[in-house]
């Protein structure tokens, strides 16, 4: 009687309380933001490139002018962002690592990309590598000319693609554990051995995803490029300033269809820059 008793009770379940207060309504603001901002334009963008069909996409991306400038842009993109995360790591660790006179005023300056507007920094940049500009004048007597060449076009995504990998990689960095250098140090292992193999795969998934920012930064700057780059088919010309040329000439399917092919190549980048920060993470992540 008593088991029968047992089994008709009814079992009580009280559900187990979140972490996170009110997570669904959260979610579904998240989703509903995402999808006005990010996921409908770019759906409404593939949707209207694919009027053109797989053949016609296919014959704007295989264009030679489309090309050359696909190439400009991602080829020195790429090249930005290496360079971005070399350097933006030393700058990183002299900031975090080093007190000097003018340690405030130095990192202030490195969110100044942020803050200034496009078209300044290209219009300051195009001043001063110009033939007759500050450091321009300087190279010109040697033959080498900076402004309106793809060599330009490099200056200034670095010059926009910097902060984004120091401030990635410096809040790292100053969270690394002192302790475990010292400890590299008393087993015996010289200053450099620790920096290559204690040090650097502790910050390798920071710098790639600071790498990715800038890469992603640098692909789609328009505004700091124009000013420098020369604008000449085939040798300075970018792929975002290509789209606004298609649009000026009311050619809204072949600017969506060159949009839509960056779309695709930044995609597939970042996918693989992610897998490789992932693998990063879980080769380094207990260093």
């Amino acid at each position: 009687m008593s088991l029968v008793a047992t089994a008709a009770a009814p079992t009580w379940r009280f559900k187990k309380p979140s972490a996170l207060p009110g997570f669904g309504i959260t979610f579904g603001f998240s989703v509903v933001y995402l999808s006005l901002i990010v996921l409908i334009p770019l759906a409404a963008l593939v949707l209207r490139a694919s009027g053109l069909g797989i053949g016609g996409i296919w014959r704007v991306a295989t264009t030679p002018r489309v090309l050359a400038a696909l190439e400009t842009s991602f080829g020195l993109s790429l090249a930005a962002a290496a360079v971005n995360a070399v350097f933006g790591l030393l700058v990183a660790w002299v900031l975090t690592r080093y007190a000097f006179p003018g340690r405030r005023l130095l990192d202030a300056m490195v969110d100044l990309p942020f803050a200034l507007p496009t078209a300044v920094a290209g219009i300051s940049l195009a001043a001063i590598y110009a033939p007759n500009g500050w450091i321009g004048s300087l190279f010109a007597p040697f033959g080498i000319k900076i402004a309106f060449t793809p060599l330009g076009i490099f200056i200034a995504l670095v010059f926009v693609g910097l902060p984004f990998v120091v401030r990635t990689v410096q809040p790292v960095l100053a969270d690394l554990d002192r302790e475990i250098e010292e400890a590299s140090a008393t087993l015996g292992a010289t200053r450099r051995q620790t920096i290559v193999r204690v040090v650097l795969p502790t910050l390798l998934p920071a710098v790639l995803t600071g790498f990715a920012l800038a890469f992603g930064r640098a692909v789609g700057e328009y505004g700091s490029v124009i000013f420098i780059a020369g604008n000449l088919p085939f040798r300075s010309e970018i792929a975002p300033l290509l789209i606004v040329i298609q649009l000026e000439e009311f050619n809204y399917a072949g600017a969506t269809a060159i949009a839509s092919i960056m779309l695709l190549i930044s995609f597939l980048s970042l996918l693989a820059i992610n897998l490789l920060q992932g693998w990063s993470r879980r080769r380094f992540g207990h260093v």
